[in-house]
Order: C-alpha cells, then sequence, then structure tokens
C-alpha cells in the first residue's frame, strides 16, 4: 500500500510546466541579485506552497527514516558503525529498501528509471533526510555527487548502463575526488591516467580519500589528470575493475554508519568508453556538482535543526525542576527561541534558492538550451547564494544541536537519547562540500567576479551609488517605521555597508585584497545576512496574503524575523568594523567606521519578550 501512495505521490509530483511556451528571462531570476536589487514577495517560493502530494513525500522521507533508522536505534540502544560487518550489510540493506520505494532515482530522469524530480522537491527530501542522521549521508551520495556527474554530462550509452540500476539501487554510487594532498584545492590531484599502448583502456594510478559510500560502491566517478593536463578529467570506475582496490572503513568521529574509505588505483584498466564529459572537462564538472550539493547540505542543516529542536522541546516541556516545567525558565526559551527563529529564516532561504533554480532552468529551456545545459547552468547561477546555505545552514545544525543537548542538562549527555549522535553527525556538515571557511570565501570571491570580471554581470557601481541618500535617510528622525520600513532599511542597511566596505577595502588593497582572507571572511558574513534577511522578510510577507493562515503563527513568525534581524545586524556591524579595522588607520578609520555606524543602526525591539513569545509558542505546538 505504501509503495502505491508513493508512486501516486511521484506522478503529481513529476508535473510540470508547459516548457514549450516561451517564458520571458525574469531580471530577478539571477545570481547575487539580492544585493543590488528588491524582489517582490509574490514573486518568492515558500515552502508552505508545496502540494499536498510533495508534502507528503517529504513526510514519506521522514517516517522512512524514522522507521529504518531512529526507531532501531533505540531499540539496539546504540547507532549503526560501519566498521561493524553485520551493520554495514544493515546500512546497505536500507539503501537497497529506500531504491526499492523510488528514493534513489529523486535525481535521476524518468527515462532512464528514476523520477526527475524538480530541484526543490530534490530540496525538500533533502530537508526530511536530515532524520535519517548518517543515512542522509549515504542516501545523499547516491542520489547527487554519485549520480548526477552521469545525468549532466554522460553520453546516451553510460547513462543507459548505469543509471536504471543507480536509481533502483542495484548499483550502489560513489563520489572520488579528494586526495590526501587535494582537499579544498582540487584540481592539485595527483591521480594520473594515461593511455594503454593498444588504445582501448586509460591506465589509472593514484589514491583517493574520504570518499562516501565507497565501502560497498559498485560505481565511481573518478576524477584524475590524463597525461601532463592541467585541469581533470573524469571517469566511470567500476568495482570489478582490474587494478582498483578499496581500503578499511574509516573510523570517524560521526556519521559512523555511512561507509568512508581510501580507494586505490594501481595501473587500473578503466574502458576509453568510460570517460566522463570532455577531456580536462572534470573539474569544472566537480565544481558544478558541489553547487547543488551544498543547497542540499545546507538544508538537510536547516532540518537537522528542527530534528533537535522538537527532541529538547519535548523534553523541557516533560523536565520539571523548582516545580514547573523548565521550559518556563527564561534561559531555556531563550535556546529555544534562537534556534527556532534562525531555523525560520533560514528554510525561508533554501527553499527560496532551490526554486529559483527551477526557474532558471525553465528559462534556459525556452531559451533553447538542452535539458542538461539548463540544469548545469541554472545551478550554476546560483553558486554565491548555494555556498551562503551551506555555511548557515550547516553552522545553525552544529549549533541546534549542541543547545539540544544543553536543555536535556546531564541526560543529554548520555548514548541513549540519540542526542550524541545528532551532534557528531551534524559536525561533517561544515567540512565536507567545502569548509564552511572555502565557501565563505567562495560566495564573496565569486560576487566579486561576476561583478569586476569581463561580463560585470553584477552592477556593484551602479548599486553603490545609492548609499549617499541612504546615509541621508538615515538621519531623517521622521523616516516611517510602519509595517515592514524598519526591516527593509535593515536590508538596505546591510547591502550598503557590503558595498561601501568592498569598495573602500578593493580602492586601498586592490588585488591584494583577495588575498586578504579575514577582510574577505568578514565580508561574507554580512553578505550571507543579506541575502537570510531579505528572504525571511519576503517570506513574512507572503505569509501575510495567505488565507486562512493562522493569524497567531503569523504574529509569532513576525517576532521570528524581527528576532533575526536584530542579531544579524549586531552580527552584521561587528564584522564591518573589524574589516575596516584591518585595512586602514586613524582619521579614515573612525570616519569608515561611523558610515558603518550609522547605516547599521541598532534595531530597536525588546529581544528577551520576543524570544519569550516564541519559545512559549514553539513549547506548546511541537511539544
Amino acid at each position: 500500500m505504501e509503495d502505491v501512495l508513493f508512486e501516486e505521490k511521484i506522478e503529481s509530483a513529476e508535473k510540470q510546466p508547459n516548457n514549450n511556451e516561451p517564458i520571458t528571462p525574469n531580471p530577478r531570476v539571477k545570481g547575487g541579485y539580492f544585493l543590488v536589487g528588491d524582489t517582490p514577495s509574490s514573486e518568492l517560493f515558500i515552502s508552505e506552497e508545496f502540494e499536498e502530494d510533495e508534502q507528503m513525500m517529504g513526510q514519506m522521507v521522514k517516517d522512512f527514516c524514522i522507521k529504518e533508522i531512529q526507531e532501531p536505534f533505540f531499540k539496539r540502544g546504540r547507532e549503526l558503525l560501519i566498521t561493524n560487518k553485520a551493520d554495514k550489510a544493515e546500512m546497505l540493506a536500507i539503501l537497497k529498501r529506500a531504491g526499492n520505494l523510488g528514493l534513489c532515482g529523486v535525481s535521476i530522469p524518468e527515462e532512464y528509471g528514476g523520477m526527475g524530480l524538480n530541484f526543490k522537491t530534490n530540496t525538500l527530501i533533502s530537508y526530511n533526510l536530515s532524520y535519517g542522521f548518517s543515512f542522509a549521508t549515504t542516501l545523499g551520495a547516491q542520489t547527487s555527487i554519485g549520480c548526477l556527474p552521469i545525468v549532466y554530462y554522460g553520453n546516451e550509452a553510460q547513462k543507459h548502463k548505469y543509471l536504471p540500476k543507480i536509481a533502483t539501487a542495484e548499483y550502489v554510487a560513489s563520489y572520488a575526488l579528494t586526495e590526501p594532498n587535494a582537499g579544498s584545492d582540487a584540481n592539485a590531484g595527483k591521480t594520473k591516467a594515461k593511455l594503454s599502448p593498444d588504445g582501448k583502456n586509460y591506465l589509472i594510478n593514484g589514491q583517493k580519500i574520504w570518499i562516501t559510500n565507497g565501502g560497498f560502491a559498485d560505481v565511481y566517478i573518478v576524477f584524475a589528470k590524463i597525461d601532463n593536463d592541467k585541469k581533470l578529467s573524469a571517469f566511470i570506475v567500476e568495482r570489478n575493475y582490474e587494478g582498483f582496490s578499496v581500503g578499511a572503513e574509516e573510523k570517524k568521529l560521526g556519521i559512523k554508519g555511512s561507509s568512508t574509505v581510501q580507494i586505490f588505483f594501481d595501473n587500473c584498466k578503466v574502458p576509453v568508453e568510460n570517460l566522463l564529459g570532455e577531456r580536462e572537462g572534470g573539474f569544472k564538472m566537480a565544481l558544478n556538482i558541489l553547487n547543488g550539493g551544498r543547497i542540499k547540505a545546507g538544508s538537510g542543516g536547516v532540518g537537522g535543526s528542527l530534528s533537535a529542536l522538537e527532541k529538547a522541546v519535548k523534553y523541557t516541556n516533560s523536565r520539571k525542576q523548582f516545580g514547573k516545567s523548565i521550559a518556563e525558565f527564561g534561559a531555556i526559551q531563550y535556546k529555544i527561541g534562537h534556534i527556532a527563529m534562525q531555523i525560520f529564516a533560514n528554510e525561508a532561504a533554501c527553499f527560496r534558492i532551490a526554486d529559483l533554480i527551477d526557474r532558471k532552468e525553465l528559462e534556459l529551456k525556452s531559451a533553447g538550451f538542452s535539458e542538461n545545459e539548463a540544469k548545469i547552468n541554472a545551478i550554476r547561477e546560483f553558486a554565491i547564494e548555494a555556498a551562503i546555505i551551506k555555511v548557515k545552514g550547516s553552522d545553525l545544525v552544529w549549533y541546534a544541536a549542541d543547545e539540544a543537548i544543553q536543555m536535556h542538562g546531564g541526560m543529554g549527555y548520555s548514548a541513549e537519547t540519540g542526542l550524541g549522535m545528532g551532534l557528531r553527525d551534524g559536525r561533517i556538515t561544515r567540512i565536507y562540500e567545502g569548509t564552511n571557511e572555502i565557501n565563505s570565501m567562495l560566495c564573496v570571491g565569486e560576487l566579486l567576479k561576476r561583478a569586476l570580471g569581463k561580463t560585470k554581470e553584477i552592477d556593484l557601481v551602479k548599486a553603490g551609488k545609492k548609499i549617499p541618500s541612504f546615509l541621508v535617510s538615515q538621519l531623517n528622525p521622521f523616516r516611517s517605521k510602519s509595517g515592514y520600513a524598519e526591516q527593509e532599511r535593515i536590508v538596505n542597511g546591510l547591502r550598503n555597508s557590503f558595498l561601501f566596505i568592498s569598495g573602500m577595502a578593493g580602492k586601498k588593497l586592490k588585488k591584494q585584497l583577495v588575498e586578504e582572507q579575514e577582510i574577505i571572511l568578514n565580508l561574507a558574513t554580512i553578505l550571507q545576512e543579506i541575502f537570510i534577511c531579505e528572504s525571511a522578510l519576503l517570506k513574512i510577507k507572503k505569509l501575510e496574503t495567505h488565507k486562512g493562515y493562522d493569524p497567531q503563527k503569523l504574529k509569532i513568525e513576525q517576532e521570528m524575523v524581527q528576532l533575526y534581524f536584530y542579531e544579524a545586524v549586531e552580527k552584521a556591524r561587528k564584522a564591518a568594523l573589524e574589516a575596516i579595522a584591518s585595512f586602514e588607520t586613524g582619521r579614515t578609520k573612525r570616519n569608515y567606521s561611523r558610515v558603518i555606524r550609522l547605516m547599521l543602526k541598532p534595531y530597536d525591539i525588546n529581544p528577551k519578550a520576543l524570544r519569550r513569545n516564541v519559545a512559549q509558542y514553539i513549547s506548546k505546538t511541537l511539544g
């Protein structure tokens, strides 16, 4: 019966707009636009707009994770350990059961045996997959980095050979990029490929590390340099190929149920027809695949944060001290309110960007791009936002999991609650798909590249010309404070602060700016808060227009937005002043700092009262 219901949900979720109708490009469906222009709230997609069958699909993923991962955990009293032979077999069996439900084919087109779901539905699945702890990593690799290189870059023979079996989990897929001396600098890899004397095979030599699913994978996407090429190429390598071997399972801090190994190539014979994409096209391929993975990792972080909050709320409601539940104490309410408002804001950003990718894909198809070209370019378009989502979502799940343990007190340190597993599993999200430091620098670097490069895609100069008039408006004691005027002012203050500092730092440091990582990270903090703040604001505005929306819930979510803005201003101001102090001194430093303090005035709210309101509502609705 479950399978039948799932098929019905898939059928409805696959409905797509008529792609034959020409689409007029929307100038706001553009990467980085959030920095230089306003978006009407009517254009924002919010999670409340998912169709009922799509919501049911998300719920089914959550239920699957609870049934297959959480319930057995509490029954056995421990998490799965991939280093244990029986547990390894069980994790593989769970993946096969997911394949039977179609969950391994969510990213694979229908003609190759998958579901061909759009990006935002895939993001919803990643959001709910977080309830599966380390299984989220296993299935995530199968449906993203393990198969998408073939989906996007494979020829028809490769697609027909591998994708149907990956979609059912008959084949387990893996992705092999990282090497001992090539992590963030992926193109520095030393793994080599050369053509065999008979011209029928590539002979690959080298080593890869931290390979997810590697211990039981059947197919590996492997990156290596052919001969003396400067850039990587990609290959499809099967487990049974001569010269290929797999190391022992790594003993890890977290995701202990997920397979992670080293793999080795000793004149590994790979048929020439298994070159994936163009020669030297592997590095670009790797970056493009990681962009999509970053959004899914970030959305999984937000979903994981909600899971941690749910457990904390249930415990704090039931735990009595000094004659009342500890959920009634201000210190606990601070934590609950703080996590809840961050979940609201980051969730808005996750589904915003997922929808923008879908919309850009439709625009590109309408313009004549092929299916795969449209998908690749749509994801690449939002590389800036992808990096932001990854950083914010992964930071949030680490914070939420840690605070959930704290709210449990001594019980939180007990393995039986599963909170420790959540904390350790969440920690990896700040490292994989590019460390958060790399992603923070990437979002600023990509923005400046698009603004200052040949294409001048983002006009920072034009946007910066608005700074003087904004400063004048900040001095106006009679400026409007009705409705969302204050939040709109803060978004513009954040934008102008980024534009001002990047402009002044660029003028002073010139090309040296890109080497000043601390300043770049300060700028990244501001850039991240612009995107998250605007997303949260647009969502609350749109919710106001929803007929029948619970007015009490709306009021609480408005207070969540106020709280998020309050903290974002403080965080951004600190980052901005630190950046200025890092490249200026004396009078210039003081003048620049005055400009920032004028742009980022404190947000005059009562944070304690708002947090308590939010916490009390959350304790009532999630408890």
